[in-house]
C-alpha cells in the first residue's frame, strides 16, 4: 500500500473553536488509521499550521511512524527533530525562559525556494500541494486581507489577494481532494 501525504493551508489568523479543533484531530487520526496517511505537510505563518502540526505532533507518540515536513521559503528555516531540544535548550538560554520550537523530520526546499520572489509563500504552497494526495483548508472565501500600499511612498492602498485562497483555487485546478475545515 502506498504511504499517503497531506498539506495543511489557512488563513495566517485563523481561530478555529474547540469543536472544530477536536474534529480535526478526529479526522488528522482518521487519515492515519484508515487512509495510509504517513507524511504531513506545513508551511508557516499561519495559526492553522501552528494548531496542525501541534495536533499531528501530539498523535506522533501514538503512531511514531508519521512524518512532518516543513517547506519553507527563502527567508525562514525549520528546526529538525534530532536538533530541536539543544536549539530550545539555547533559546531558552538567551531569553531567560522555556522556549517550544515546532519541530520536523525534514525540511524541503521546494524547486523555486531561492529564486522566487516577494510572493514566495505562493510557490511554496503550490508545491506543498502538488506533493500531496489530500489538502486540508481553513479557507474563509469572503476573507480579504487588510488593504496595503504597494511601497513605503506610496499614496494609494490596494487589495491584495489572499494567499489561502491562491492556494484553495490552485488545489482545485489541480484536482486535489480538498477539505476544508472552515466549512465543516
Amino acid at each position: 500500500m502506498c504511504k499517503k501525504s497531506v498539506c495543511f493551508i489557512g488563513h495566517r489568523n485563523a481561530k478555529l473553536e474547540v469543536g472544530k479543533v477536536e474534529k480535526l484531530k478526529s479526522l488528522i487520526e482518521n487519515l492515519i488509521v484508515n487512509e495510509n496517511v504517513h507524511v504531513f505537510l506545513f508551511g508557516s505563518r499561519s495559526n492553522f499550521d501552528f494548531l496542525c502540526h501541534k495536533i499531528v505532533t501530539e498523535l506522533k507518540d501514538k503512531f511514531p511512524f508519521i512524518q512532518r515536513k516543513c517547506y519553507t521559503c527563502k527567508s525562514e528555516s525549520c528546526i529538525l527533530e534530532c536538533e530541536r531540544e539543544h536549539w530550545e535548550y539555547v533559546f531558552g538560554y538567551f531569553e531567560k525562559r522555556q522556549v517550544n520550537l515546532l519541530g520536523f523530520e525534514e525540511e524541503v526546499e521546494f524547486k523555486n525556494k531561492w529564486t522566487a520572489g516577494k510572493a514566495g509563500f505562493v510557490e511554496r504552497n503550490q508545491a506543498m500541494i502538488n506533493d500531496s494526495n489530500l489538502c486540508i483548508f481553513f479557507y474563509n472565501e469572503s476573507y480579504k486581507p487588510e488593504k496595503r500600499k504597494s511601497s513605503k511612498h506610496s499614496l494609494s492602498f490596494y487589495q491584495p489577494k489572499s494567499g489561502t485562497a491562491l492556494a484553495f483555487n490552485y488545489a482545485k485546478q489541480k484536482k486535489k481532494k480538498i477539505i476544508n475545515i472552515f466549512n465543516d
